[in-house]
């Protein structure tokens, strides 16, 4: 089965200069609303980036690696929505 992915963007940082990627990629987080999310492209596992992550973002996001090398890493980073709060449209897990 396959499953189709969306993300409101990708950031392939194998080609941006080292001291811009974690700043955009953060800004790029920063604007995603609550059931959005990035897909972060790299050649090495971008576990750093995991863990600043838990720094600034208090564990309020989500890390799924799609693919984990050797070669290249793709990891989905996404903004959870809080318990609670309605799915946004088309992310209610129902068969519709």
């Amino acid at each position: 089965m396959t499953t189709t992915q969306s993300f409101k963007a990708t950031i392939d940082v194998r080609h941006i200069i080292p001291r811009e990627r974690h700043p955009l990629i953060f800004s790029t987080f920063d604007h995603l609303d609550a059931g959005e999310a990035l897909l972060l492209v790299n050649d090495h596992d971008p576990k750093p980036l995991f863990y600043q992550f838990q720094a600034e973002s208090k564990g309020e996001f989500t890390w799924d690696y799609l693919e984990a090398g050797p070669n290249v890493w793709q990891v989905r980073i996404g903004k959870p929505v809080p318990e609670g709060s309605a799915a946004p449209v088309g992310g209610c897990g129902c068969n519709h």
